[in-house]
């Protein structure tokens, strides 16, 4: 089976599926048990890693370049839809949810957003469900951001107003008023 040669240039942001969007930083070659191997060197800045693909694995590892605002803007339209009822365990749809975060595919990340998404403030969230959650908004803020200019932290604000999911309280807000309130009659000290 012929490899097909993949397109890439130093400096382009590419979507590494395990990891998100990295910058292409440079093509080396290295020696590797005698054989030389050309390498693709991605900068993954928000997580303070390097990795080398090598050229010839680069298709099979799911390297792409980033996705158009068009498929973007499909994958946020999913995201928006309706969650499937899933009267599967816990651990097989967390397992699910984690390999399509995993899967790189924009339209496999807005499902587990959509599947997990709070609908309004009152909503809650296990603390697991709540990590697949934001791994996955992550995930699709990164490819927003570099596909519209912006940073991440704007690009995931952003898509949850898109989304319509209702803004989180300030629990640190909270606690400063409490911690200014008078003792009450019926606190023990």
């Amino acid at each position: 089976m012929p490899v097909k040669k993949l397109d890439f240039k130093t400096g382009q942001y590419v979507v590494y599926p395990a990891q998100g969007v990295g910058k292409l930083v440079k093509v080396e070659e290295q020696v590797i048990s005698g054989t030389k191997i050309k390498m693709l060197v991605i900068d993954f800045e928000r997580n303070h890693m390097t990795l080398r693909v090598p050229v010839e694995r680069a298709e099979i590892s799911g390297l792409r370049s980033l996705t158009s605002v068009k498929k973007l803007d499909e994958a946020i339209a999913v995201a928006k839809g309706r969650a499937g009822v899933k009267r599967v365990i816990w651990a097989r749809r967390a397992a699910q949810y984690e390999e399509n975060i995993n899967s790189g595919d924009p339209m496999k990340i807005a499902e587990v957003l959509r599947d997990l998404q709070r609908r309004n403030s009152t909503d809650t969230m296990t603390f697991s469900a709540r990590q697949l959650y934001l791994r996955a908004l992550e995930r699709m803020a990164q490819e927003f951001a570099v596909v519209h200019k912006m940073d991440v932290e704007s690009a995931s604000d952003k898509i949850e107003d898109i989304l319509g999911i209702p803004k989180e309280i300030d629990i640190n807000s909270m606690e400063e008023d409490t911690e200014d309130e008078e003792p009450g009659d019926d606190d023990i000290e």
